[in-house]
This record gives structure tokens, C-alpha cells and sequence, in this order.
């Protein structure tokens, strides 16, 4: 099936016709065919067989399977000349290029007529045997051939079947031959530009495999596919038909990525979207805002610059729009309790900045998620980076300040009693600290925890600093005072 793919121009041009004296339409080509027995006959008895007619390289098979994968094509021979059908499969890029001007003459004939059948059949045809073929020159040939397809129909883009063009030529994106992916990459800018908005729903299969191209191994590749990135970015700001919801999904999938080239990519659309005023990013920040504190830590200084950049846009975009409720601080709180415990310092102070940002614009409304920022903010105390440690220093004295009615006293004592046993003093301090806070606002809440609690105290009592233990003895002395009031 292969061989007969690369044989379409000659197959298009000259339909297999029977001769006289052959028993099913052959001249003895193939040797699952009865015919070539005259030949074998022939060559036993040591005569010379009859000189053959010489034929154009390709697929000699004449068995019904081959006659019947024929006719089809047969049937668009009347619409592209024999020699335009070769010029599309030639090595030749000029000739290629001269038969795709055909086809698009062609099909702008046809398009003026309204004659839509017979364009789609061009098109499956260039679609199918060409673009689908095992020939590395026959699916360029259908590349260039579906892009002369789409230029041919410029005045009547509304009626072209980008359905079966753009996953003809997509699916060549993937391809082994980096020169084919450089002509996918060429067609779909041709197309692109011709169609604009029409190609809005095919967005997230074409985003996808420009994705895929960003780290191509040919820079050819990647410059090409550049280009065309560029022209997608244009249609999609200018188009109000652009789904952001179907993209997002796709777009937090492709962050996991780790290639820098990649990344890159990204970054660039992300900072792209959040620039167009119709599109509400900070909607869809908790599903990308992982990916892009990861990027802080990545070896690329100038991602990581680029990473930072989208994410300060972003929080000074959240800043103007603290008390509006499509920003899920909820969720982005529980991502950056995590990277502030990351082993990059950048994002350790990206992240803790972020909690201190939210801390101060949204207070009581993290309420739920103080057990988990103490978690955070606690051990940072005693960061080695002065500004890692300044800026949780503040965010600790913030959290201390607010009214706490409704917290979660279990959590926040199992936290404060597990960062008793810090190695570092500062965070021993102030969890110490905590625990005389929560004894002074809930004590029948921390008194039903003492078991826990009492193992913590003790503990610090034989610490080697001496304002440790002095604290400890203090919430001793809270919890026996409590305990005695309790009972009168």
C-alpha cells in the first residue's frame, strides 16, 4: 500500500488499461499474476522473453486490491493535470511549487463555480495519497498542495472545509523528516493566514504541537515554527470567539514540561492572554500558578526572569482586585505553603512574599488555611537569607495581630507543637509564643490538647538556650493558671 502511495501522479496520470491476450488487464509486471507465466515458460525453455515497454518507477501490482485503491484517484485525474499530479510528488521543490500554483488555479476555478464537491475531492485527494503517504516527497507535495488549497479559496474562506485540511497537514507536525515538519510548519502559516479566525477551533491541537515543536532538534524547525506561533498569537488577540476555558486545561498540562525551550513557550502565552482585556486570567491562576513558580528555580536565567515577571503582573493584578471573588486565594495558598519549603531560594522568597501579600489584603479570609501558613511561616523564621527571614518575621507579627475567631485551634497547636522541636531557636521562640497566644484566646480548646502539648513544654525546658526555656516555663505557668480556674 505503501509503494502505491508514492506511485499516486503516475496512478492519476495513467489508469491501468487492459491489453490484448492478458487475462486481467496486466503485461506481466507481477508474479502473483497468471500472465508472467508466459515469462517463466520462456525462461525455462531458454528463450528470450519479449522486450517490455519501460515504465515510470513505482508500484507494479495489478491484482484486484491495486485496480480497486486506483479508481478513486482515477477519478480526479479531469481535475489536475498528469503532470501537476508529479510536479506535487517531485524532489524537486520549484516543480512541487509549480503544481501546487496549478492546484490553486484549479481550485479557485472550482470555487467560483461553487463547486464544492469537487474541491473536497482535491482535497482528500492531496489529504490521503499525499500528505497521508509513506513518500517524505509526496506528503510534502500534499502540504504545499493543501496550502494552495486554502489560498485558492481566499475569497470564500467561509465555505472552506478546514476540516479536513488542518489535520492533514497537523499530523506531518510529528513527523520524522524535519524538511516535512518545516513545510507542515509552512503550510499552516499559509493556511493560517488566509483562513484567521477559522482556525480559532483547531487552536488547541495547533497550540499543541507548536508546544511539541519549541524544543525541535532543526532549528529551521523552530524558527518556522515561530513564525507561525507569532501569527496564531495575532489571530487569537484580534478574535472574540477564542475559548480560554477549553485552553486552560491544556495549558496547565504542558507547564509540567521541563525543556526551557518549552517553557518559554508558555510563558509567553500565558503573559500574552493576561494581556487582553477581555480575557479574565486571574479566573484560571490557581490551574497554571504551580508551573510558573517552577520555572524560579529553573537553570535558564532568562525564564526565570520571564516567570517572574508574569507572576509579579499577576499579584499586582490581585492587589486591584482583593475583594473581588473570582480570585481563589483558597487554592493558591495551599501551592505556595508548599514551595515555601522548596530548596530554591528565589522561590522560597517568591512564595513567601505571596503569603505576606495575602496575609495583609485578605486577613480573616484565610482563616481555614492559618494552620498551614503558620506550617510555612514558622520554620522561614530562621532562614538563612535575610530577606526570606525579614519578610516571615513580618508575616508572623501580621498573623499574630488578627482576630482569630473560628480558627482551627487543633491544627494550629499540632503545628506549633511539632515546630517546638525545631533545631533552629527563632522558630522554637515563636512557636512557643504561639502556644501562649492560642492558651490566652482558647484555653478550654488547648487545655483538651495537653498530652500532646506537655511533651513539646518539656522538651524545651532542657534546651540549651536559656530564653527557650524560660518560655516554656511560661506556658507552663498559663496552663497551671488556666487549670486553676477552671476549677473554681
Amino acid at each position: 500500500q505503501q509503494q502505491q502511495q508514492q506511485l499516486v501522479p503516475r496512478l492519476l496520470a495513467s489508469p491501468p488499461r487492459a491489453r490484448k491476450g492478458g487475462r486481467c488487464g496486466c503485461d506481466g509486471c507481477c508474479c502473483s499474476c497468471s500472465c508472467s507465466l508466459s515469462l517463466l515458460r520462456l525462461a525455462a525453455v531458454g528463450a528470450t522473453p519479449p522486450r517490455r515497454r519501460r515504465r515510470a518507477p513505482g508500484p507494479r501490482c495489478c491484482d484486484g486490491a491495486a485496480r480497486r485503491s486506483a479508481r478513486p484517484m482515477a477519478d480526479h485525474a479531469h481535475l489536475i493535470s498528469a503532470a501537476g499530479l508529479r510536479g506535487l510528488s517531485d524532489k524537486l521543490y520549484e516543480r512541487r511549487k509549480q503544481a501546487a500554483l496549478e492546484v490553486e488555479a484549479t481550485v479557485k476555478q472550482l470555487a467560483e463555480r461553487n463547486d464544492m464537491p469537487k474541491v473536497c475531492q482535491i482535497i482528500d485527494l492531496l489529504a490521503v495519497q499525499y500528505a497521508g503517504s509513506a513518500s517524505a516527497n509526496n506528503r510534502k507535495g500534499g502540504l504545499i498542495g493543501l496550502a494552495a488549497v486554502t489560498v485558492g479559496m481566499a475569497s470564500y474562506v467561509d465555505k472552506l472545509p478546514l476540516e479536513r485540511i488542518v489535520p492533514a497537514v497537523l499530523q506531518n507536525f510529528n513527523d520524522q523528516d524535519s524538511r516535512v515538519r518545516y513545510y507542515a510548519c509552512e503550510a499552516m502559516y499559509n493556511i493560517a493566514k488566509v483562513a484567521r479566525g477559522a482556525v480559532v477551533p483547531f487552536f488547541n491541537e495547533v497550540f499543541d504541537q507548536l508546544c511539541r515543536l519549541a524544543a525541535d532538534v532543526d532549528s529551521n524547525v523552530q524558527n518556522a515554527a515561530h513564525l507561525l506561533d507569532r501569527l496564531v498569537k495575532d489571530i487569537v488577540t484580534e478574535c472574540d470567539s477564542f475559548q480560554v476555558d477549553d485552553f486552560i486545561p491544556l495549558l496547565s498540562e504542558r507547564l509540567a514540561v521541563q525543556s526551557p525551550f518549552v517553557r518559554q513557550f508558555l510563558v509567553s502565552w500565558v503573559m500574552l492572554l493576561d494581556s487582553v482585556p477581555d480575557i479574565d486570567m486571574l479566573r484560571f491562576l490557581p490551574d497554571f500558578f504551580e508551573g510558573l513558580l517552577n520555572m524560579l528555580s529553573d537553570p535558564n536565567k532568562e525564564l526565570r526572569q520571564k516567570a517572574d515577571a508574569a507572576l509579579t503582573d499577576f499579584l499586582q493584578e490581585i492587589k486591584a482586585a482583593a475583594f473581588q471573588a473570582h480570585v481563589d486565594y483558597g487554592r493558591m495558598v495551599v501551592i505556595l505553603v508548599s514551595k515555601a519549603g522548596s530548596p530554591d531560594e528565589f522561590t522560597r522568597l517568591t512564595a513567601t512574599s505571596w503569603i505576606r501579600e495575602f496575609v495583609s489584603w485578605v486577613g480573616d479570609g484565610l482563616l481555614p488555611h492559618y494552620p498551614a501558613i503558620l506550617g510555612a511561616i514558622l520554620p522561614a523564621v530562621s532562614a538563612k537569607e535575610p530577606r526570606i527571614k525579614e519578610v516571615a518575621t513580618k508575616t508572623n507579627k501580621q498573623l499574630l495581630l488578627l482576630s482569630t475567631p473560628g480558627l482551627n485551634v487543633a491544627d494550629s497547636l499540632q503545628v506549633c507543637c511539632a515546630q517546638v522541636a525545631s533545631q533552629f531557636e527563632a522558630t522554637r521562640k515563636e512557636s512557643l509564643h504561639w502556644v501562649s497566644v492560642l492558651l490566652e484566646r482558647y484555653p478550654n480548646e488547648v487545655l483538651g490538647q495537653l498530652d500532646e502539648l506537655f511533651a513539646a513544654l518539656l522538651s524545651c525546658i532542657a534546651d540549651e538556650s536559656e530564653e527557650v526555656v524560660l518560655q516554656a516555663l511560661e506556658v507552663l505557668a498559663i496552663i497551671a493558671q488556666q487549670q486553676q480556674q477552671q476549677q473554681q
